[in-house]
C-alpha cells in the first residue's frame, strides 16, 4: 500500500501543472453542477425516511386535511375582544384578496355558527346567572338600544342612579362592570383614550372564556427556489397588519406563527450561522497556518486543496443529493474542520523530510511512503463514521454522512494529488528548526514516567462513565432546537401555555359509529384533559338552555328592538346628558358604600363637561364604537334555535371529516404531559387505547425513538467498520486495539464531560457522536503508526505537532458551529467540541501512558 500511494504520489511530483489542471476542471464543473442542481428544502418532513410507519400514517393525514398544513397563522390579540375580533377580521378580508401571496385566508372563529349558537355553548350554571343579570339592566339596555350614544349611556347611567336612590336596584353583580366602565371614563378625560368593551360589560366573564387570541389561518404561494418559501407572503402578510387602524394606534397587535414561519425562520437562522461560520472558519484555520506553518508556500498549497476538496464536495453533493435539509447544510463546515487535518499532517510530515536534507520530490515522495497509509487509514475511518448514517432512516443525517463521508475520501485524494502538486509549484525552503515541540517532548517523557498512576486514573474515568451513560438524556423536542427569540417561536410558547392552542395533541381516525365511544375511553386517559371530536361542536342540554333563552328573549325583544331612529348626537347633548347624570349619581352615591364606583363615576362626568367638542365627540366614538355590534348580537344569540351535527357548516364539517368517511377525533393533553416523559406517556397512554394514533405528539415521540434507533445502528456500524479498516490495515489485532482503546475512552471521557455541563442529546447534535469516532482514530492511528515504525517519544514527534494544529483547525470549526443563533447547530457544535476535547486527551494523555507499558513495538 506504500509503494501504491508512493507511486500515486510520483504522478504529482512529476506532472505537476497535469494535476492542477484536472483538479480546475473537477471545481469548475462542481461550481457548475452546484449552481445548477443544488437547492435546500426547509421542509422537516424530509429529515426521516417515508417508509416509517408513522411518517406514511403523517402523510395519509395531511392528504385527508390538507388545510391543516402549510399555514401561516396570524394571531391577533387586543386591549378588548371587539378589537380584537374586528382586527382579525379586516386582516382575514385583506388577505384573502391578495390572490398573488394567499391562496386562501379564514378567520375560524368568525364563524356565524358560533355567533348565533355562542350562549348554547355556556354551561347552564354560567348561562342562568348570566340571563338574569342581562334581564335585571333591562331598563340600561333599553335606554342604549334606543339611543346608542353617549348621550344614551350618560341617560342610562341616570336611571341606575333613580333606582339605587329608590332602593328598586341591586348593583352588587355589577361591580367589575361599573369598575370598568369608570376606567374607560378616566382614560377618555387622562389618555390615553381607549375603546370600551360592551361584550365584558353585558356578559362579564364569558366574553373572554375563549381566550384572548383570534386566528387568521393562511395558506401562502410558497416559492421553493427561495431560501425563505414563504418569505414574500409573510411580508405581505406584516404590510396588511400595518396598515389596520387598531394596529396602527398600539390597540391590537398581529404575531405570525406556523410551520410555514417556523420554517423559514430556522432555514434563515441555520443559513446564516452556517455561512458565517463557513467564513470564520476559513479566515481562523489561516490565522492558525500563519502561526503555525508560517511559510506562504506552505499556507496557500494547504488551503487551495482545502478550498478545491470543498468545491468538489459540493459538487457530489449537487450531483448525488441535489437537495440539501436543514441537518446536511452543515457538511461544508464539517469538511473544513476535519479535512484540514489530512493536509496538515502531510504538510508537517514533507517539513520534516525536508529537515533531514531532502529536495522537493524525493521530500514529496517520502512523506507518502511514511504518513500516505496513516491519512488513508484516518480519512477511511472518518468516513466510515459517516456513512454509517447513510443506511438508517434518519434521512436528514443519512443524507450528510453521504455528502460527508465521500467529502472525506475526496480530501483524501486532494491531499495525495493536489497538494502535493501544489508543493511542487511552490518549492518552501527547507527546515532550519526540528518540527516537533520540544516542551510537548519533555511533557510526554514525563506522561510515560507516570504512565502507571495515568492508567488507573483512566481506568477509574472509564468506570465511572459507563456507569454515567444510563443517566444521558435526550430531549426529543424539535421545538427546543429552533431559535426561541424569533418572533414565530415567541408567538408559539405562548400559545403553548393555552391548552386550547397547544400544539402537542394527538389525532384519531375513526369510522362514524365508534367515534364517540372511543372518544369516551380516551377521556378517561389520566393524561388527557380534553377530547374533541366533530360531536364537541353541537351544544349539548338544548332543551333547557332553549328555554332559558326563549324567556330572556319574550322580556328583551322589545327592548332590542327600538321603534325609532335616535337623532344624530351633538357636544351639547353629551354635555347636558353627562351634568343631569352626575347629579343623579351624587344623590344615589349618598345610599352606597364609600368606595362605590358610581362615585366615581359621578366625578367623572362632571370633569367630561369641560372637554372641548372635538373630545367629546372623540369620547363619544370609543364608548360607543361596539354597543350596536353587541346589541345586534345579544338580541341573535338570544334567538338561538335547535341544532345537530347537519347544521354544522362546512367550515367546521370538513375539519373533522375525512373524505372517505372517518371522522378526526383530537386528544389534548394535560400541562404535565406536554414535555419529556410525560408526553412519552401520554402518547403512550393514548395509543394503548386507539394504536393508530397519530398527530405533533406521536410524531415528536416516534421521530425521538427512531433517531436513538438510528444512533446507535450507526455508532455499531461505525465500530464494526472502523475495526475492520483497522485490522485490514495494521495486521494485528493488538495494534488495532490500541487504536480502538483510546477511541473508546474518548467516548466515555465525553460522557462525563456532557453530564458535568449539563448538556444533553438532541436530534441535532446527536450525530457527533458517531462522526467523533471517525475523528478520534484519526489521531490514534498517527501515533500507534509511527510507534510500528519506532517512534519512542510520540508526544516530540511532528505528528504530535500537527495532530495539535489540527485540533486548533477542527476546534475552530466546531466552534463556529457552537456560536450558531441556531440552537440545534449550537448544541452540535458544543457536543463536538466536547468530543473533540475528550479526544485530545486520550491521544496526547492515555495513548503516550499506554505505548510507554508496551515498550519499543516487535516486528
Amino acid at each position: 500500500m506504500r509503494a501504491w500511494l508512493s507511486q500515486f504520489v510520483s504522478l504529482s511530483v512529476h506532472k505537476p501543472r497535469q494535476v492542477l489542471l484536472v483538479w480546475a476542471l473537477i471545481a469548475l464543473a462542481s461550481l457548475w453542477a452546484a449552481g445548477a442542481r443544488l437547492g435546500v428544502t426547509t421542509d422537516t418532513n424530509t429529515l426521516f425516511s417515508a417508509s416509517l410507519p408513522w411518517k406514511r400514517q403523517d402523510v395519509a393525514f395531511n392528504k385527508a386535511f390538507p388545510q391543516f398544513a402549510n399555514l401561516i397563522v396570524a394571531v391577533v390579540d387586543g386591549a378588548t375582544p371587539e378589537q380584537t375580533a374586528e382586527t382579525a377580521k379586516a386582516l382575514a378580508l385583506a388577505a384573502d384578496h391578495d390572490k398573488v401571496h394567499f391562496t386562501s385566508a379564514i378567520e375560524p372563529d368568525a364563524l356565524p355558527y358560533y355567533h348565533k349558537n355562542g350562549l348554547l355553548f355556556v354551561d347552564q350554571k354560567t348561562l342562568s346567572p348570566l340571563l338574569d343579570q342581562i334581564v335585571d339592566a333591562q331598563p340600561f339596555i333599553g335606554q342604549l338600544a334606543a339611543d346608542p350614544s353617549a348621550r344614551g349611556l350618560f341617560a342610562a347611567l341616570s336611571l341606575i342612579g333613580v333606582g339605587v336612590e329608590q332602593g328598586q336596584a341591586d348593583l352588587t353583580a355589577y361591580g367589575a362592570s361599573l369598575g370598568a366602565f369608570h376606567r374607560a371614563l378616566q382614560a377618555q378625560i387622562d389618555g390615553p383614550p381607549q375603546a370600551l368593551s360592551w361584550q365584558r360589560l353585558l356578559t362579564g366573564a364569558i366574553a373572554d372564556m375563549g381566550g384572548s387570541y383570534r386566528f387568521v389561518l393562511l395558506h401562502p404561494r410558497l416559492d421553493y427556489g427561495a431560501l425563505e418559501p414563504g418569505g414574500a407572503a409573510t411580508a405581505a402578510l406584516r404590510a396588511l397588519a400595518a396598515q389596520l387602524p387598531d394596529v396602527k394606534s398600539g390597540a391590537a397587535r398581529v404575531r405570525i406563527t406556523g410551520d410555514v414561519p417556523l420554517a423559514d425562520e430556522e432555514f434563515a437562522s441555520v443559513a446564516q450561522g452556517m455561512v458565517w461560520g463557513l467564513l470564520g472558519s476559513l479566515v481562523l484555520v489561516v490565522l492558525w497556518l500563519v502561526l503555525a506553518v508560517k511559510s506562504p508556500r506552505l499556507i496557500v498549497p494547504i488551503l487551495v486543496t482545502l478550498i478545491t476538496g470543498l468545491l468538489a464536495t459540493t459538487g457530489f453533493a449537487a450531483v448525488a443529493v441535489g437537495t440539501l435539509n436543514l441537518i446536511s447544510v452543515a457538511f461544508a463546515i464539517l469538511f473544513v474542520g476535519i479535512a484540514v487535518d489530512f493536509a496538515i499532517q502531510f504538510s508537517v510530515r514533507f517539513r520534516e523530510a525536508k529537515h533531514e536534507g531532502m529536495i522537493d520530490g524525493d521530500a514529496l515522495m517520502a512523506t507518502a511512503r511514511r504518513s500516505g497509509v496513516q491519512i488513508l487509514v484516518a480519512a477511511a475511518a472518518t468516513a466510515s463514521g459517516f456513512l454509517a448514517f447513510v443506511p438508517t432512516a434518519f434521512s436528514g443525517v443519512a443524507q450528510l454522512g453521504l455528502i460527508a463521508g465521500v467529502g472525506m475520501l475526496i480530501a483524501f485524494a486532494a491531499t495525495l494529488s493536489l497538494l502535493p502538486a501544489l508543493l511542487m509549484m511552490t518549492k518552501p525552503p527547507a527546515e532550519a528548526a526540528e518540527i516537533g515541540y520540544r516542551w510537548a517532548g519533555k511533557l510526554g517523557v514525563r506522561f510515560e514516567a507516570l504512565r502507571g498512576p495515568i492508567l488507573g486514573v483512566f481506568l477509574g474515568l472509564a468506570v465511572a462513565g459507563l456507569m454515567a451513560l444510563p443517566r444521558i438524556t435526550f430531549d426529543s423536542d424539535p421545538l427546543h432546537t429552533k431559535n426561541p427569540n424569533t418572533e414565530a417561536m415567541r408567538t408559539l410558547a405562548d400559545m403553548m401555555q393555552n391548552a386550547v392552542t397547544n400544539p402537542y395533541t394527538i389525532n384519531v381516525l375513526a369510522d362514524p359509529g365508534q367515534v364517540e365511544a372511543l372518544a369516551a375511553r380516551l377521556r378517561q386517559v389520566p393524561h388527557v384533559a380534553e377530547v374533541l371530536t366533530e360531536a364537541s361542536f353541537v351544544p349539548t342540554d338544548q332543551t333547557a338552555k332553549l328555554a332559558m333563552l326563549a324567556d330572556t328573549q319574550s322580556i328583551l325583544a322589545p327592548t332590542l328592538s327600538p321603534g325609532s331612529v335616535a337623532v344624530p348626537v351633538k357636544p351639547e347633548d353629551i354635555r347636558q346628558a353627562a351634568q343631569a347624570a352626575a347629579e343623579q349619581l351624587r344623590k344615589a352615591a349618598q345610599k352606597l358604600p364609600a368606595d362605590s364606583p358610581l362615585a366615581l363615576i359621578a366625578a367623572d362626568l362632571g370633569k367630561i363637561q369641560s372637554l372641548p367638542d372635538g373630545r367629546l365627540m372623540a369620547m363619544n366614538d370609543n364608548l360607543t364604537r361596539f354597543l350596536p355590534g353587541e346589541l345586534t348580537g345579544l338580541r341573535d344569540a338570544l334567538s338561538a334555535k335547535a341544532v345537530t351535527a347537519a347544521d354544522l357548516p362546512p367550515e367546521i364539517a370538513r375539519d373533522w371529516q375525512a373524505p372517505d368517511g372517518r371522522q378526526r377525533i383530537e386528544v389534548v393533553p394535560k400541562a404535565d404531559a406536554r414535555a419529556g416523559n410525560g408526553l412519552r406517556e401520554f402518547v403512550g397512554a393514548v395509543r394503548a387505547v386507539a394504536p393508530d394514533a397519530g398527530g405533533a405528539a406521536v410524531t415528536i415521540v416516534a421521530s425521538a425513538d427512531t433517531i436513538i434507533t438510528s444512533f446507535r445502528q450507526a455508532a455499531i456500524s461505525a465500530l464494526i467498520a472502523i475495526a475492520v479498516i483497522l485490522l485490514f490495515t495494521l495486521r494485528r489485532v493488538l495494534d488495532a486495539s490500541l487504536v480502538m482503546a483510546p477511541l473508546l475512552m474518548s467516548s466515555v471521557l465525553t460522557i462525563l464531560l456532557m453530564l458535568t455541563l449539563g448538556l444533553g442529546l438532541n436530534f441535532a447534535n446527536i450525530i457527533a457522536l458517531p462522526l467523533l469516532l471517525g475523528v478520534g482514530v484519526s489521531f490514534n492511528i498517527y501515533f500507534v503508526m509511527n510507534w510500528r515504525d519506532g517512534l519512542v517519544h510520540p508526544l516530540g514527534s511532528p505528528t504530535a505537532r500537527a495532530v495539535m494544529l489540527s485540533a486548533l483547525t477542527t476546534g475552530t470549526a466546531f466552534g463556529s458551529l457552537a456560536l450558531s443563533r441556531h440552537p440545534g447547530t449550537a448544541s452540535m457544535g458544543v457536543l463536538l467540541l466536547l468530543s473533540l476535547a475528550a479526544t485530545l486527551i486520550a491521544t496526547l494523555v492515555f495513548v503516550p501512558a499506554m505505548l510507554a507499558v508496551l515498550g519499543k513495538a516487535k516486528d
